[in-house]
């Protein structure tokens, strides 16, 4: 990896998180690093690339820097293919980027990457049928809190309003959900599973209704998603797993921090990503 490639750049300039500044700087680390950004694809005006488009450009590894949804959009539709993908931190919450290259910043992974000090590995994801995720995953009915943010995102302060009382309602009264096979946890299930790949495994936790109330109060806490650090219970770090909620109700989750559903009970599993991902962590 120590010689200098070029490569196509994903960015999106529709996330929050985006910054023009932060973008230029990122071009010129990567021009002084021996980088030859061929092509920028600015998602969603452009379409995510292709394993044809890629191998017809001569393209061996892709960049992207955005948030963990578009980055899950990414690499899933690059599955089969024999490149690599560079993820850099480009969201909010950088789960991804964490894991591959610990708390870096832009300049330094590329740095890694152009000294040689990388590689490329396929770390394990969880599956469902809703899709993929490379970051985490959550279920539940606290998972209405992903409207609240995306009325944020677009400065809609009546949408936030109106979506935020929703979300404190859905979180309290919606169906909880519970750990069924292997039985884990309370009886009367949580508001939010949360499933995490780590080493190989689904380290799953599930957080408790009072720390949801806790969390209503401070509202950029519910908003950045980041239920990690408020009281829960540790169900253990799994191979497979099936969670149920209400019977004839459907199943919120968040798959990366993207909405999706799926029937009132639902299995994920963890397994190795179908696509090469640059790792820089020792």
């Amino acid at each position: 990896m120590a010689h200098a490639r070029k490569t196509w750049l994903v960015i999106n300039p529709d996330s929050g998180s985006y910054d023009d500044k932060a973008f230029e700087a990122l071009q010129d680390c990567c021009g002084r690093n021996g980088i030859d950004v061929d092509r920028v694809i600015r998602f969603p005006k452009d379409d995510l690339p292709t394993p044809q488009e890629l191998d017809a450009a001569g393209i061996e590894f892709v960049t992207i820097y955005t948030g963990d949804g578009t980055i899950n959009a990414l690499v899933i539709g690059l599955y089969g293919w024999e490149g690599a993908v560079l993820i850099l931190p480009g969201g909010t919450m950088n789960l991804l980027s964490i894991r591959l290259h610990g708390d870096a910043e832009p300049d330094e992974i590329v740095q890694r990457f152009c000294s040689g000090h990388a590689r490329n590995e396929r770390p394990f994801v969880i599956r469902c049928d809703a899709g993929d995720a490379l970051a985490g995953m959550m279920a539940g009915p606290a998972c209405a809190w992903s409207e609240v943010r995306e009325a944020m995102r677009h400065f809609d302060v009546v949408g936030m309003a109106g979506s935020a009382a929703e979300a404190v309602r859905e979180s309290t009264d919606g169906p909880m959900v519970r750990v069924i096979d292997p039985p884990l946890g309370r009886a009367d299930g949580y508001p939010l599973v949360l499933m995490s790949p780590e080493g190989g495994k689904m380290s799953v936790d599930g957080y408790h209704a009072e720390t949801l109330g806790e969390y209503a109060q401070q509202s950029l806490a519910l908003i950045k998603r980041d239920f990690r650090e408020g009281p829960h219970d540790e169900l253990g770090r799994l191979d497979k797993m099936t969670i149920t909620a209400r019977e004839g109700e459907r199943l919120d989750i968040l798959v990366d921090g993207e909405p999706r559903d799926l029937d009132c009970e639902a299995t994920f599993r963890v397994v190795p990503c179908e696509v090469d991902l640059v790792v820089t962590r020792g």
